[in-house]
């Protein structure tokens, strides 16, 4: 994912499941269920900077030697 998707996905998440677990007082607690996973899901989705990030292969052995 790029910034900007990554962003956009993370904030959705976080808004629904701060949604999700404001109704879940007035109604039924079970939303709490979908409402915790998809916040912290949200959360990690958008502070998760690594993902970007492309690691050099390094050979050892094998036919693939440089």
């Amino acid at each position: 994912m790029n910034t900007i998707s990554r962003t956009l996905t993370g904030i959705l998440m976080i808004i629904l499941g701060l949604f999700l677990i404001v109704i879940s007082f007035f109604n039924a607690y079970f939303i709490l269920i979908y409402g915790i996973p998809i916040f912290i899901i949200g959360i990690f989705i958008f502070f998760n900077k690594k993902e970007d990030d492309i690691e050099e292969i390094k050979f050892k052995g094998g036919k693939n030697k440089k």
